[in-house]
C-alpha cells in the first residue's frame, strides 16, 4: 500500500506545472555540493572527456560538456522554437492587440539591463558580456509564479509565459548575431539547402513532425560548422514544422508535447548540473561587486523589472495596450522581479562571453545568486498584493 502511495506521489510530482523548476533547483544545489568536495574535480574530468569519432570529412568528436551545451541544448531551443511559432500562430501573440504589451515588455526587460551592464563595464575585458543580464529563464520563472496558485490573476501567469516567450526570441537573435564568429559560407550554404528540403517538406504538407528531424540533424552539423552556434538549428527547424490554428492537434503540437518532458526532466536539469559545477574560492566572491558582477546582478535584478514597468507604463499612457486583467502595477513590478531570473538562458550566454574561465566561473555565481534573490523577491511582492491591489 505504502508504494502504491508513493508512487501516485511520484506521478502527481511529474505532472505539476512546478516540477522542471524543482528539479532544476535541486540540480542546482547538487552540483554546487559536488563541486566543492572532493569530487569536484573527477566531476570536471568526467565533462571534460571527449566521446564522438573524428575522420577526415565529418568532426563530432568533442567533449561531454560541450555535447550539452551544443548539442542537447538544441532540443531545448527546438522546443523554444515551437513554443514561439504556436503562441505567434495561435497563441498570446497571434494578434498585435495581444502581443503588444508582451512583445514591447520583452524588448525594454532586454536593453535596459544591457545598458546597466555596458554601464558598469564599457572599456573593460569583460564588456562582451552585455547579453548576459538581457535573458529570463522561463522553467523557473513560471515555477514560481505557479507556486502562487490562484492568490494572483490568472492573467499575469499568461503575460509572464508570453513575456518569457519573447525574451528567448530576443536571447536566440542575440546569440545568432553576437556571439557566433568565423562564419563558414560553404556550411552555411549546406544548411541552407537542408533548410529549403524542410521548407518543401512544410509545403507539401508532411504531417509526421518526426521526419523534419531527419534533415534537422543535418542541419545542426553544418550550423555547428558554419561558426554560428549549433543550437539555433534548433529554431529554424522548429519554424518549418507545420502548425495550425484550430482545434485539431498539429504536427507541431504533436512535437512539442512529445519534447517537453524530455527537455524538462533531463535536458535542462543536466545542463544546470553540467553548468554549475562551480568549485567557490575567494577570487570569486569579490568578483560579485567587481563590474562585471555587478552589471549582472543590477542588470537582473533592477534593469529587469524597470525596463518591464517602464514599457507598460508606455503602452497603458498610449493605449497601445491595457495590463493583463485584474492586475496592477504591482503586479507587474512582481513579474519584472521574476523575469530577473536569467539561470539558463544567463549562463550560456556567459559561457559564449569569455574564454577565461575565471570570468565564467564568476558570471555564473553572479546569476545564480541574483537569479535566487529575484526569484525571492517576485515571490514576495506578488504574495503581499495577490488579488487585492488594483492600483
Amino acid at each position: 500500500m505504502s508504494q502504491l502511495i508513493n508512487l501516485t506521489v511520484f506521478k502527481n510530482f511529474f505532472k505539476s506545472s512546478n516540477a522542471g523548476g524543482i528539479l532544476l533547483f535541486i540540480c542546482v544545489i547538487l552540483s554546487l555540493i559536488v563541486a566543492n568536495t572532493a569530487a569536484g574535480p573527477g566531476l570536471q574530468s568526467f565533462l571534460d572527456t571527449p566521446i564522438g569519432f573524428d575522420t577526415d570529412t565529418v568532426h563530432l568528436k568533442y567533449s561531454i560538456l560541450l555535447w550539452i551545451n551544443d548539442g542537447l541544448m538544441a532540443i531545448f531551443f527546438l522546443l523554444v522554437g515551437l513554443e514561439i511559432k504556436r503562441e505567434i500562430v495561435e497563441g498570446e501573440l497571434s494578434s498585435p492587440k495581444q502581443a503588444s504589451l508582451p512583445i514591447l515588455c520583452a524588448i525594454g526587460g532586454a536593453i535596459v539591463p544591457a545598458l546597466i551592464f555596458l554601464s558598469f563595464n564599457s572599456g573593460q575585458a569583460t564588456a562582451g558580456g552585455w547579453g548576459i543580464p538581457m535573458a529570463t529563464d522561463i522553467a523557473f520563472a513560471l515555477a514560481v509564479i505557479g507556486m502562487l496558485g490562484n492568490r494572483i490573476p490568472a492573467s499575469l501567469k499568461v503575460f509572464l509565459a508570453a513575456l518569457a516567450i519573447v525574451d528567448d526570441l530576443i536571447a536566440i537573435l542575440v546569440i545568432a548575431f553576437f556571439y557566433s564568429s568565423g562564419i563558414e559560407t560553404t556550411y552555411l550554404l549546406y544548411a541552407g539547402i537542408g533548410m529549403v528540403i524542410l521548407f518543401v517538406m512544410n509545403r507539401m504538407n508532411i504531417q509526421n513532425p518526426y521526419l523534419y528531424l531527419i534533415p534537422g540533424v543535418f542541419i545542426w552539423y553544418f550550423i555547428h560548422h558554419s561558426g554560428i552556434h549549433a543550437t539555433i538549428a534548433g529554431v529554424m527547424v522548429a519554424m518549418t514544422i507545420p502548425t495550425n490554428d484550430t482545434d485539431v492537434e498539429s504536427p507541431l503540437e504533436r512535437l512539442e508535447h512529445a519534447l517537453v518532458k524530455p527537455v524538462n526532466f533531463f535536458i535542462i536539469p543536466l545542463f544546470a548540473f553540467a553548468n554549475t559545477n562551480i568549485s567557490i574560492e575567494s577570487e570569486m566572491l569579490t568578483g560579485l561587486v567587481a563590474p562585471m558582477g555587478l552589471g549582472i546582478s543590477l542588470g537582473l535584478l533592477l534593469g529587469k523589472p524597470l525596463g518591464i514597468l517602464i514599457m507598460t507604463f508606455v503602452c497603458s499612457k498610449l493605449g497601445i495596450s491595457s495590463l493583463p486583467e485584474g492586475s496592477s502595477f504591482k503586479h507587474i513590478l512582481g513579474v519584472g522581479l521574476l523575469a530577473g531570473i536569467g539561470f539558463t538562458m544567463s549562463i550560456f550566454i556567459s559561457i559564449l562571453s569569455f574564454s577565461d574561465a575565471l570570468h565564467i566561473k564568476e558570471a555564473k555565481l553572479s546569476i545564480l545568486l541574483t537569479s535566487l534573490l529575484a526569484g525571492i523577491l517576485g515571490y514576495l511582492v506578488l504574495s503581499v498584493f495577490g488579488k487585492k491591489s488594483r492600483i
